[in-house]
Formats: structure tokens, C-alpha cells, sequence
């Protein structure tokens, strides 16, 4: 089974939601559905690459959606990305065998973009996965050595999930109760 349909599988099994987009336009139509489909006022949006995020900007501004966009600065930060209802941020990679988006940043702002809105909705090119965890470390390990100081790596695997005593699974609790993985499968695909 190749990378993509192996995570595909782990991800829907952990309640998240995959979109294969050739493009870019199919990207976008993925993420616009999950915005039509959340009637979502305010999306905010980090670390995307840029040809992605003009169409997310034309979408928004043709649809009267605000769109919180980097760079992220203000003191009330925290409480503008909760207002958003989706979050929609770039994935360095993807781990197939546990459908887990890994997103590498080092600000505050980008992990408040993919961890306070109820939707996340995380971009990941299809080359970006890798099989295992044990491939997973070396990149992670080559990411804090580039960058020793500040970095932060947030693993992914669906929406967040919390049990109590009573083993009841309860989505949401912790951060986003609805997750969304666009995997870009084209070759062309640049950032």
C-alpha cells in the first residue's frame, strides 16, 4: 500500500476527514467545502505556501469571511485565533503508519492557528510522508538542529480526544473537533 492510502487509512480511523488534491484549485475546492460546510465567518491561516494562500484570500474576500492571516501580532492573539472556526495551517510531513500531520514551527502564533479554532485543517504534499516513526525522528531531529532554539514540533493524528474514568471518548476537549487533512498529490506543487 503506498504512503498516501496508508495514511489516509490511519487518519480516518483516528476521526479525521482526507482530501487528495491534484492542484491547487483542488485544494482549494477541499478547503472551501470544510468552510461552507462550518458556515465559518473567520478562518485564520499559517505557515501555507503562498500560491495557496492568494486563493484562500480571493475566497474569503469573495465571500465576506475574515481572514487572519501572518504575521500573527497582538496581545490579544490567543483570544482572535479562538474566535476563528477553522484553522488552517502547512505540515512539514505526515507519518503514514499513524496518519499523524507533524507541523515544525517556531512561533506561538502558528500553533494557536492549528490548535484553538474547532476545525484544523492541516496541508501536507503527498512527498512529505514517511512510513514510520523511526523516519519521522530523523526529520524532527534534523529540524532542531537547524533551528536549536524556539522549535516546536505539534503531532496530529486527527481531532483532539480525551477519555475519563468512565472510558467515554469525548472529541474536542483539548483542541480541534473536527480535522482535516489536504494531501497535495501533484507533481508540480512548489513549497
Amino acid at each position: 500500500m503506498e504512503l498516501t492510502e496508508r495514511f489516509t487509512a490511519a487518519f480516518t480511523g483516528a476521526a479525521g476527514h482526507v482530501h487528495n488534491a491534484p492542484d491547487w484549485d483542488a485544494a482549494m475546492m477541499a478547503i472551501a467545502s470544510v468552510i461552507a460546510a462550518k458556515e465559518a465567518a473567520l478562518i485564520a491561516t499559517a505557515q501555507l505556501p503562498e500560491p495557496l494562500q492568494e486563493r484562500i484570500r480571493a475566497h474569503c474576500a469573495q465571500h465576506n469571511i475574515t481572514l487572519l492571516e501572518e504575521p500573527h501580532t497582538g496581545d490579544r492573539l490567543p483570544e482572535r485565533i479562538d474566535g476563528a472556526a477553522i484553522g488552517i495551517t502547512g505540515i512539514a510531513f505526515g507519518v503514514a503508519l499513524s496518519g499523524t500531520l507533524v507541523e515544525i514551527s517556531t512561533n506561538d502564533a502558528t500553533r494557536l492557528v492549528s490548535s484553538l479554532p474547532r476545525t484544523h485543517i492541516g496541508v501536507v504534499h503527498a512527498r512529505e510522508l514517511v512510513s514510520d516513526l523511526r523516519e519521522a525522528a530523523a526529520r524532527l531531529r534534523t529540524a532542531f538542529e537547524d533551528r536549536p532554539e524556539g522549535v516546536v514540533a505539534s503531532l496530529i493524528s486527527g481531532p483532539s480526544r480525551t477519555g475519563d474514568i468512565e472510558l467515554i471518548l469525548t472529541l474536542g476537549v483539548h483542541g480541534p473537533e473536527d480535522a482535516h487533512a489536504v494531501i497535495l498529490t501533484g507533481e508540480h506543487h512548489a513549497g
